[in-house]
């Protein structure tokens, strides 16, 4: 049996769990970082399938961003702009193609109008909304009660506004159908990437890309803690006794420490046994959250074809099984990618039907963008976030109808040396890397202040 000693375990080597390591053992802290699988990075990987370089999980790096980007830079990485030259595709509930440029999508002038509307109005209440304290609003229960579709249906009874305004966040974020998240979850969505504009700023949302893959910076975080790194060692139990705690793996490791950090996805605690059990009210939080569904789709080319037809290769429609798509290709390689994605209940249909099938839909949703041509991609790829084992879901966790206010305050809150933090419990940065690394940094930093009391 391998057993060790350190000052802190942390359970996870994903951003949160790699930064949190990163900021003790600078404070002059012992840790071990375990990882249930076999790599780092957790919901980041870069991996290389049939000879393209795919990014299977998240990618993309924003402006306000400034934790990610700090970190970005100290690790001395360099970053890369989407391409977004050219017209972009949007195709509305008759099937109908048009291209244009700019952030709204080309509807009738009265669906505009409404669209502009809403939009101002959920960035003047996200403006009055804290991303750390959603609930302290004075209208968050009620907010909470109803979800984002009910609440689109009482403000405008424009459908295919409310079906754009609803793209944004379910289907591009939380990968939930709107009516299973509640309308100051949505609020959280957007405040925490400071605007529901942002959100409908793909140039602002979707800004840069890292040279040679975002998973590099939790590759670097690891490479600079050795060691104390230690993979395949999935975490079965969590007993607290005294002033410690144990932690034994799945292949038989044992660690000692003061502080443990639960540094994943907090859908997985119940496949942890903890002696004693956590408290009632922590248990029952996690019954209330559950993650999305999206199907990450990659489709590589011998070119960028849709470059040639003036595109920007962005798309969007939530009438299409590829509700958006984006030009993903790499630096400096001379092949075309394209990215789209399938969420929610979309993405439940397509694993209904056999694998040919699924591509099949999946590409003609494409060509419906680009043409023809996206039907025959060099290489295609589905990352399945539903499938690992150690994720369950994708992008990150979210409320039930009333979780949020019932249950939010006390998502980060410890249990003794029992400490909690990953990019699903963030306020700014939420379900995002940039969350993530702020949810590291802040729970090394409440774990130091506590060691010093």
């Amino acid at each position: 049996m391998n057993e060790v000693t350190r000052d802190v375990v942390i359970v996870g080597a994903g951003a949160a769990g790699l930064t949190a390591a990163h900021e003790l053992r600078k404070a002059g802290l012992s840790v071990a970082v375990l990882e249930a699988r076999e790599r780092v990075g957790g919901r980041l990987w870069t991996d290389v399938i049939d000879g393209a370089m795919l990014e299977i999980g998240g990618q993309w790096v924003s402006p306000d961003q400034e934790a990610l980007k700090e970190t970005i830079a100290e690790l001395g990485l360099e970053t890369y702009s989407r391409y977004r030259e050219g017209e972009s595709v949007y195709i509305n509930a008759a099937g109908e193609r048009t291209l244009f440029t700019g952030e709204i999508f080309p509807v009738k002038p009265e669906t505009e109008k409404e669209l502009v509307r809403l939009i101002d109005k959920l960035d003047a209440m996200v403006a009055e909304t804290d991303p750390d304290r959603p609930w302290d609003r004075p209208d968050a229960e009620e907010l909470d009660r109803i979800s984002f579709e009910a609440w689109l249906e009482q403000e405008t009874d424009d459908q295919e506004a409310r079906d754009n305004i609803a793209l944004f966040i379910a289907g591009a974020m939380l990968t939930k159908p709107a009516y299973a998240f509640s309308a100051l979850q949505a609020l959280l969505m957007a405040a925490s990437a400071g605007s529901f504009s942002h959100l409908v700023d793909a140039d602002y949302i979707l800004d840069e890309r890292v040279v040679g893959g975002l998973q590099q910076v939790p590759l670097l975080l690891a490479e600079r803690l050795g060691d104390d790194v230690f993979l395949e060692q999935p975490v079965t139990e969590v007993k607290t006794a005294g002033d410690g705690v144990t932690i034994v793996t799945d292949n038989g490791m044992v660690v000692r420490a003061r502080y443990v950090i639960l540094a994943h996805a907090p859908i997985l605690y119940p496949w942890i046994e903890f002696d004693p059990p956590l408290p009632r009210l922590k248990q029952q939080l996690h019954q209330h959250i559950s993650m999305g569904f999206v199907i990450k789709v990659h489709a590589v080319y011998d070119r960028p074809f849709w470059r040639d037809k003036g595109l920007s290769g962005t798309a969007f429609s939530p009438y299409e099984l590829s509700h958006e798509a984006y030009d993903n290709t790499n630096h400096g390689d001379e092949r075309g990618t394209l990215v789209g994605f399938v969420s929610d209940r979309n993405a439940d249909d397509l694993f209904r039907v056999s694998a040919e099938e699924r591509k099949e839909r999946i590409l003609a949703s494409l060509a419906n963008y680009f043409g023809p041509e996206a039907k025959d991609p060099l290489v295609y790829y589905e990352s399945d976030w539903g499938a690992e084992e150690w994720t369950r879901g994708a992008y990150a966790a979210s409320f039930d109808l009333g979780g949020l206010t019932r249950y939010g305050a006390d998502l980060r809150t410890p249990v003794g040396p029992i400490h909690f933090a990953c990019s699903d419990m963030a306020g700014a940065g939420y379900q995002h890397v940039d969350g993530a690394i702020r949810m590291g940094r802040l729970v090394a930093q409440n774990i130091l202040d506590e060691a010093r009391r």
